[in-house]
């Protein structure tokens, strides 16, 4: 058989190359790091012992083992344990691709399809074959209506899937896309027999057939599940696999509160928590058991791009469809207070939609990011040219007063008054709204906030509901405000039209929550998917995130560069560290257990 391997350089040259091993990578916009006769990723052991098990935190419920519908709300482990994709992405380069289900690959010339021969080893879990026609029904199904809206966006760009032979498949694009052969290369494979005679939008309860390492062994259905490793896992002894997934059980119980998940902790129910509360980080994961390192509390860098969290608008309610509204909400939260009094100075402000890269933008447009910007400045405010965004501070006495003033002042200009205390506009409106959240823990950051809003005469109301009820009024887009974030990969492409194009502003089930509809947006989206090389990468990504800062979208909050782990101790991981990983999907793939074990005597 013939392998090829692809060098993607700077996104434009791709040279195939003849080599004797079935390990093909891409890398965009750079020479892949490893070899094509590498052995294993450096961020594993290889020879990492299999055993054991691992017991992981749910949040909420679950009533669906599709994570590909809209409908429900899928059980966790699913995408790291269970289905695969054609090819696996390495973890400590910025977006580099390597052989799996897929062991040869080819561009066209033209750059208008790309082929995938399947590797003859590649196994369901039911002992059957991977074929083209599992890959075909695969992406035909998830793209179609059936599947959930992001996989429609993501994908817009390939137009079908071809069955070349039983093991060679073809994807043709309608239009050149620098990245479209590395998100091809990213679809998800199940098994044609998982969706035999079945209505996949409605498709939830049937257990899936993947190529993956475990299958589910049983579950109590949004209780817990217990995945088990498979004996026979087709991969295991490739590059992109080997010293990987080691647990022989891997099990997920599910929590509706987080301080019962937090005594669950303690009390030996399982046996890892990534935290993301700062006040629990820092107040309550205390006591005999974390003295004597029973359970490790640990903060681990990594280099993840951090992109942007925050407070997020509504734009489809007429509320917020004012830009002055929008910043003057936005000058009225107190970040600076919250971070030392509530969060325990942990955290540092979102600046940026790339938070913590090379993608932010930062000071006034230069060079050829001015050149870009200003194909487009009609369009845009001049603020975007003569003005430096930053988010509201106040580190320094007074600062919120000011803050305050400023916001009243972008109110009344804006046709809003105080009547009676209370904020009014023109046909004796009352300014007035609510905040959607899933967990209490935001009640407390949500409550000085509205306090000093209340001195504008804004009434803000807050609302924890049920993580089921959350997710289908987030779907719908039934809400005021609410907390979303949007983690963004080192090279952004075309996930980008799911979370702020003008296409997905009204597709129930997008990540646009905000609703944007931006012409000047949905351009600079282009640029940055269509980039030639890496520089215009950079320089498309800082004009998109200048445009969005100054469009004041949302209220920014906060990001941290470390992982903030708790865990027993009867867990070992690899001495190197990958640069960009999920703490939970870097946990599953790459922790093992160690042979003599730290555990809780009732649990032994």
């Amino acid at each position: 058989m013939r392998i090829f391997r692809l060098f993607a350089f700077y996104g434009i040259l791709f040279l195939p190359h003849l080599v004797a091993v079935a390990s093909p990578s891409i890398g965009l916009g750079y020479t892949p790091k490893y070899p094509d006769n590498f052995k294993h990723f450096d961020y594993v052991n290889p020879d990492a012992p299999k055993g054991g098990k691992i017991i992981l935190p749910g949040f909420g419920n679950f009533d669906s083992f599709n994570p590909y519908i809209l409908k429900g709300v899928s059980v966790d482990g699913l995408g790291d344990l269970i289905f695969e994709t054609l090819m696996i992405q390495s973890a400590d380069e910025p977006y580099s691709l390597y052989g799996h289900i897929a062991n040869d690959i080819k561009l066209a010339k033209n750059k208008r399809s790309v082929t995938f021969k399947i590797n003859p080893k590649a196994r369901f879990s039911d002992g059957s074959p991977v074929l083209a026609k599992d890959v075909k029904i695969s992406f035909d199904t998830i793209k179609s209506k059936k599947g959930h809206p992001q996989y429609r966006f993501y994908w817009a760009d390939i137009k079908r899937a071809i069955i070349v032979n039983e093991r060679t498949i073809r994807f043709d694009f309608t239009r050149v896309n620098p990245e479209l052969h590395l998100i091809a290369a990213q679809i998800p494979v199940f098994s044609h027999k998982w969706v035999a005679g079945e209505s996949f939008e409605k498709l939830s309860r049937k257990q899936p057939i993947g190529s993956g390492p475990y299958t589910i062994e049983k579950y109590s259905l949004g209780k817990n599940i217990t995945y088990q490793r498979n004996p026979n896992y087709w991969a295991k002894d490739l590059p992109v696999r080997r010293g990987m997934f080691n647990f022989d059980k891997v099990i997920y119980k599910y929590y509706k509160d987080s301080t019962v998940m937090l005594e669950a902790l303690k009390a030996g129910e399982f046996d890892f928590k990534l935290v993301n509360h700062s006040k629990q980080w820092a107040r309550d994961y205390v006591g005999e058991k974390f003295e004597s390192k029973k359970i490790i509390k640990e903060e681990l860098k990594h280099h993840n791009n951090a992109g942007m969290q925050g407070f997020v608008f509504n734009t489809r309610r007429a509320l917020f469809k004012d830009k002055r509204v929008r910043r003057a909400l936005t000058l009225a939260f107190d970040f600076n207070w919250s971070n030392s009094m509530l969060f325990y100075n942990q955290y540092t402000r979102c600046d940026s939609y790339f938070s913590n890269s090379e993608l932010a933008s930062s000071g006034l447009p230069q060079g050829k990011e001015l050149e870009l910007l200003n194909r487009y400045r009609k369009d845009l405010p001049a603020e975007v040219f003569n003005k430096v965004w930053t988010p509201p501070s106040t580190k320094n006495k007074g600062d919120l007063r000011k803050n305050l003033i400023e916001a009243a002042a972008l109110l009344k200009d804006a046709g809003w008054s105080v009547k009676d205390g209370v904020l009014q506009n023109k046909v004796g409106r009352h300014f007035e709204f609510d905040v959607l959240l899933a967990q209490k823990g935001f009640e407390r950051i949500l409550a000085p906030y509205s306090y000093n809003l209340r001195k504008l005469g804004i009434l803000l109301h807050y609302r924890t509901v049920d993580v089921s009820l959350y997710i289908r009024r987030n779907r719908t887009f039934d809400f005021d405000l609410m907390v979303a974030s949007y983690p963004q990969s080192q090279s952004p492409g075309n996930e980008l039209y799911n979370l702020w194009h003008s296409s997905s502003a009204n597709e129930e089930g997008s990540r646009n929550l905000i609703g944007i509809n931006n012409k000047v947006v949905d351009k600079l989206i282009e640029h940055v998917v269509f980039a030639k090389n890496r520089e215009e990468v950079v320089i498309a990504s800082r004009a998109l995130d200048r445009v969005l800062l100054h469009e004041e979208y949302l209220i920014p909050n906060w990001y941290i560069a470390v992982h903030r782990l708790a865990y027993w101790d009867k867990f070992a991981y690899p001495k190197k560290l990958p640069l960009y990983f999920s703490a939970e999907s870097w946990v599953l793939s790459s922790w093992w257990t160690k042979k003599r074990q730290t555990m809780n005597p009732s649990k032994q």
